[in-house]
């Protein structure tokens, strides 16, 4: 009996540990700073639920936002593509946003519900999401035009999904045909993601650059955050939206402005202007100081943000017993130290930063000024 009960004990022990392992493996909130004269969104405005070709149902997406700090989310259900429509029957394609937008969670909490749609179609029309909606089933037409010629009447952002997917481009590149281009002279096309679940395509990068597209990073989530991307040991892709205060108009004006960087891990896309205060932001000198009877300054860094970042030494001065290519992970702190050859009373730390990218293959230079203690 003895040995039947010290069994037990240990194989619920053991149950007991596990559960807990899984039902915190996504409960990791996302944090990143703001930057001077914004306020910085954590956005998600493309995914997926049963109302078209996803599996969970739209509460889920809530739910899941809710542990990860998001700001805002858009469930962009495909318009034209509803696998699922013999067992969950729904001729009104704003169904999905009706339901998360009712959830108390979300008012509770702050997280904007964004109406959206994806505009469906073969190539060369792509995938396209509209956020900012309000009525999707006016864009359910049978020429993809009139669809975004009534998303741009409702005020719509627009945003080209995955445009290097190698199921509708099998070189895996994007290719910006004449549609593209017609409906960016039209003002109907305003954002292109170079970030897609796992891929991020440097070619959609250069594309944003070339035609002054809002740059984003999307999830494109089908399943379970948890299952694709947490217990991965990843973050979700989210774009980063520099917004005058946190609310659907003002992240409305900032995607229009194209005040964004897009995220996944420590991966960050972004224009100069945006990506670069984000990175120095996030980086807080905690302390400088000389080691005693020496001119070497120990200089210690603090991560406040949610990606792993990466730098190189880009200053004159070289490091002590460190390498010029260092990582300060996300929410720890790094100690350098900088021979200066003689004590200065400040210094100038210049990092380039190697897991962020303004334009393909370009790394920007950031720098801090450092006061000795």
């Amino acid at each position: 009996m003895k040995n039947q009960l010290l069994s037990f004990i240990i194989i619920f022990t053991i149950f007991n540990l596990t559960a807990q392992d899984h039902s915190h493996a996504g409960a990791q909130p996302l944090t990143y700073p703001n930057i001077e004269g914004y306020r910085t969104l954590k956005v998600d405005l493309h995914m997926h639920t049963v109302f078209s070709d996803g599996n969970v149902w739209p509460t889920i997406r809530v739910q899941e936002a809710l542990r990860e700090n998001l700001d805002a989310i858009s469930l962009t259900e495909h318009l034209e593509y509803q696998p699922h429509s013999e067992d969950i029957p729904h001729p009104d394609r704003n169904r999905s946003y009706e339901l998360v937008r009712a959830m108390k969670e979300a008012e509770e909490h702050g997280l904007m519900i964004i109406h959206g749609s994806e505009i469906t179609r073969s190539a060369p029309v792509g995938h396209n999401n509209a956020v900012f909606i309000q009525d999707a089933n006016k864009l359910l037409v049978d020429k993809a035009e009139k669809s975004f010629s009534e998303a741009k009447k409702q005020n719509a952002f627009v945003f080209w999904n995955h445009p290097a997917w190698y199921a509708q481009t099998p070189k895996g590149n994007p290719i910006l045909s004449d549609f593209q281009k017609k409906r960016i002279e039209k003002g109907e096309l305003h954002g292109i993601e170079v970030i897609n679940t796992t891929d991020y395509a440097e070619e959609s990068l250069a594309l944003a650059l070339e035609h002054n597209l809002t740059i984003m990073g999307t999830s494109d989530i089908h399943g379970l955050i948890d299952w694709d991307y947490t217990e991965k040991g990843n973050h979700r892709p989210i774009t980063l939206v520099f917004a005058k205060e946190k609310s659907q108009a003002s992240l409305q004006e900032a995607l229009f402005a194209g005040r964004t960087v897009a995220v996944y891990n420590d991966l960050l896309v972004g224009k100069e202007e945006y990506l670069k205060p984000l990175v120095k932001a996030s980086i807080e000198i905690v302390k400088a100081t000389y080691i005693n009877k020496t001119q070497i300054m120990e200089v210690e860094l603090k991560n406040n943000s949610s990606s792993d970042l990466l730098f190189e030494n880009e200053m004159e001065y070289t490091f002590y017993s460190s390498s010029p290519v260092f990582e300060i992970e996300a929410g720890k702190t790094k100690k350098l130290m900088i021979k200066t050859l003689e004590a200065k009373e400040s210094i100038t730390l210049q990092l380039k930063a190697l897991g962020c990218y303004t334009a393909p293959k370009i790394h920007p230079v950031i720098e801090w000024n450092i006061e000795v203690n």
